[in-house]
């Protein structure tokens, strides 16, 4: 049996013997309520003497918190000493009391709140449901990892207590998850306590905001932890340099005027139109999967052979390509890729439709094949387009490294991922 339909044949048995039955567990932890702050959500109860602890009337409600000067706890929550505030009557008999002064912890707004932004301006109700019908649920969210279960689960929880009261017409209220790394410093997280947080002010005004966003978005994969480096983000102003200076090259004597590039391209001009359209395809394929390191990094390509290859290439070839890699860059570096776009093409990039790859200029005569051996990268050689998996393990067998690697062990399985590598595995 699979997996699955041998599970529901356990469950199934150890009921008929009346030794077990089937359950859903939840580790859903107990809500953290009470915070001595000033901030979050008053707690709607007051306390009488008389009727003990009483809930604020739903007429009187949102409970609203009153203007403090100050918000240091000193052993209590900063709402006590608003004695005013905490002074007020029992809506049950009317005698003194005095307002609940803790309050509720933020996760309790995070785990509804998205569903109020829908409807922010209804004033009768927290939410129109049909309103919220058109809105919900969230396509995407993104957050970090540190909200990756309490808060992800106790809006999963109020999302579906809503949904069984019949207030809301869905179940989940996110589709799908991305979770983003953390930032360190010298392998520690920032704060403001261990004094190595990074201006982003002080970068800004030293090398500008796209070289800022760039290396945030350029140093590694989205999804895990980064450690800030200075050295870093100069190599990026750098690149950003360099795509400025090719550009104004490119454009100087020449009227901007929209290109797709030469007609009919060859030699270095054709190379630099296949890089470009290679460039659209990943950099399209990369946004998607939030990518965006190994994005700039094909940006970094083209400008990179634009300088090798600009003393053969015409100049209609080169701003097609450094034009195609402005628009690229453009969601990471908005204000360089759009001046560069413009200066090349007389147009706003943000006006024109994102980039469509052309497949007569992505198919090649030959590709770079990774030759593994268990599974680690040994050697790269250049084989044909057109080669079988057969010949592509036999290319991959003659590469020096992967020989050397291979030479007296027992080859028992041979992997072919076609277009990419060839997996040897020995033992």
């Amino acid at each position: 049996m699979g997996n699955r339909e041998a599970l529901r044949a356990i469950v199934e048995w150890l009921e008929r013997e009346g030794k077990g039955h089937a359950s859903v567990n939840y580790r859903l932890r107990d809500w953290l309520v009470s915070r001595q702050r000033y901030w979050g959500c008053p707690i709607p109860i007051v306390y009488c003497e008389a009727c003990g602890m009483v809930p604020v009337p739903e007429e009187d409600l949102p409970v609203r918190l009153p203007d403090v000067d100050d918000y240091q706890p000193k052993g209590r929550s900063p709402l006590a000493a608003a004695e005013d505030w905490v002074r007020t009557k029992c809506p049950q008999c009317g005698a003194p009391a005095r307002r609940e002064t803790d309050t509720m912890d933020t996760f309790v707004d995070s785990s509804w709140y998205f569903l109020r932004y829908c409807d922010a301006t209804n004033d009768d109700a927290a939410w129109d449901r049909s309103v919220l019908r058109d809105w919900m649920p969230v396509d995407q969210y993104i957050g970090g990892v540190e909200h990756a279960i309490l808060h992800l689960m106790y809006a999963r929880f109020l999302t579906k207590a809503l949904a069984d009261l019949e207030l809301l017409d869905f179940e989940e209220p996110f589709r799908a998850l991305f979770t983003q790394g953390m930032v360190t410093k010298d392998g520690a997280k920032m704060s403001k306590s261990k004094g190595n947080v990074v201006s982003p002010a002080s970068i800004v005004e030293r090398v500008g905001a796209d070289a800022a966003r760039c290396y945030i978005l350029f140093v590694g994969p989205p999804d895990q932890d980064i450690d800030w480096s200075d050295e870093g983000l100069e190599g990026v102003y750098r690149f950003l340099g360099r795509l400025w200076r090719i550009a104004t090259e490119v454009a100087e004597g020449r009227t901007p005027a929209r290109t797709e590039g030469p007609e009919n391209p060859v030699g270095a001009d054709l190379e630099l139109v296949r890089k470009a359209h290679w460039a659209i395809e990943k950099v399209s394929g990369d946004l998607r999967r939030f990518a965006f390191n190994t994005a700039i990094s094909a940006v970094m390509e083209i400008v990179n052979d634009c300088y090798r290859v600009r003393e053969e290439a015409s100049p209609e070839a080169l701003a097609f390509a450094l034009a195609t890699g402005a628009s690229l860059l453009f969601p990471f570096a908005p204000h360089l890729g759009s001046e560069v776009y413009e200066l090349l093409t007389g147009e706003r990039v943000w006006e024109e439709p994102w980039p469509e790859s052309d497949e007569r200029y992505l198919a090649r005569e030959e590709f770079e094949l990774v030759c593994q051996v268990n599974g680690k990268v040994r050697d790269r050689v250049m084989v044909p387009s057109e080669a079988d998996e057969q010949q592509l393990i036999e290319r991959c067998l003659a590469a020096p490294n992967v020989k050397s690697h291979t030479d007296g062990q027992e080859i028992v399985r041979r992997v072919v991922v076609p277009g990419r590598l060839v997996n040897i595995v020995v033992r």
